[in-house]
């Protein structure tokens, strides 16, 4: 099937060509950073985690949310989802892959990776992450394949792949639960120290992931001739209304527990992110921007008639996807290392270098869905005719 990706249009070749400039750009940026060292980078003693693990924790949350529609179509039985499963499976397969790559980048020296492989601990959080994370992406690789292979031939799917169908539902819940258990675990960080982390990630995910989703379905029907369905499309619509309101109740909880007990080492994270601490507030309008739009699209996608309008969806999508990003891929993790357990102020702003490896790596990310979704999209559209 693989050779599908190589044929296209022009439109096509000039995307994944601009794609691969991007890359190559980026790539040769994390030379430097190889040579020279993290020094090319915001980060500091104090903050020791910085824009590359920001990223990691939001794509990890894209990336379990395929299980939104696994669940109803292959455990309810909703036939609707049938037709779009499959651009979840390949979504969740970029998205874990750029996982790895930002953790690699933050690693600074990429040999280190193996250290978890080579000195096993199961005590360590860190090496059910990594477990976790490949399983999930080799898991998606094979369902994904095969059952659109099974598709393209017009045949049921084998059937030793319906157990790791059944497998991925509890593996994608704990890809996104284990890495809030790398941040909850760590008691010397208030911001982090709460037991609703975990679904507080997952609301997010179960938002940003379908949202994103039903803009790349919207691209889809406009581009080529397969149409993903507007029941899908809405169903898609109706997860994303109650996992972002999920996401800001969770936030506002947070925010009760914090300032009512009114202890310091929790409370100043809050304060640093909302309002600026000791004069120092990078962060301030990228926060209430975040909280701002995901109340807009609370209200457009909480109104039916509003939702139904594909325009007005596209924009609430638009602000969920954003607003979650700035929240976990912005202020989740500076929140948390700003102020230190000193309650020292030492702000975080990535450099230059680090932007551009992100955008590299976001780069090499969309090449990988625009060629899996290029399969996908051909085959069905083969299919239907």
């Amino acid at each position: 099937m693989l050779e599908i990706a190589f044929k296209g249009t022009k439109r096509y070749y000039g995307w994944m060509i601009a794609l691969a400039s991007v890359i190559g750009v980026g790539f040769l940026c994390y030379l430097w950073q190889l040579k020279f060292g993290l020094g090319v980078t915001g980060m500091s003693r104090d903050v020791s985690w910085g824009f590359y693990i920001a990223q990691f924790t939001f794509l990890v949350g894209v990336a379990a949310s395929a299980v939104m529609l696994v669940i109803p179509y292959y455990l309810h039985n909703y036939k609707a989802f049938g037709k779009i499963t499959i651009l979840g499976e390949f979504l969740a397969v970029a998205s874990v892959s750029m996982c790895l790559m930002f953790i690699i980048a933050d690693l600074g020296q990429p040999m280190r990776a193996f250290n978890v492989i080579l000195n096993p601990t199961p005590g360590s959080i860190l090496f059910w992450d990594m477990i976790v994370l490949n399983g999930y992406l080799l898991l998606n690789i094979v369902i994904g394949w095969n059952v659109l292979e099974a598709e393209r031939n017009q045949v049921a799917p084998p059937a030793w792949i319906k157990p790791f169908i059944y497998l991925s539902v509890p593996w994608a819940v704990s890809i996104h639960t284990v890495t809030a258990f790398l941040y909850c675990g760590l008691p010397g960080r208030g911001f982090w120290l709460t037991a609703i982390l975990a679904p507080r990630f997952l609301s997010s995910a179960f938002a940003a992931g379908p949202s994103f989703l039903i803009l790349l379905c919207l691209l889809i029907r406009k581009i080529s001739k397969f149409d993903p369905g507007k029941e899908q499309i809405q169903s898609l619509a109706k997860i994303v209304t109650y996992a972002i309101i999920l996401n800001v109740f969770f936030f506002a909880c947070e925010v009760f527990t914090v300032f009512y007990s009114n202890i310091p080492e929790h409370k100043d994270h809050f304060i640093y992110l909302f309002a600026g601490l000791h004069g120092h507030g990078v962060l301030v309008p990228w926060m209430w921007t975040s909280l701002t739009l995901m109340l807009l699209a609370i209200i457009l996608l909480v109104i039916p008639a509003s939702r139904k309008q594909e325009g007005v969806l596209a924009v609430a999508c638009v602000f969920v996807f954003v607003g979650t990003w700035i929240d976990k891929g912005l202020g989740m993790i500076s929140g948390g290392f700003v102020p230190n357990p000193m309650h020292h102020v030492s702000e975080y702003v990535p450099t230059i270098p680090e932007i551009i490896i992100t955008l590299g790596v976001y780069a090499t990310g969309f090449f990988i869905l625009s060629v899996l979704f290029k399969l996908a999209v051909t085959i069905k559209e083969e299919v239907s005719a």
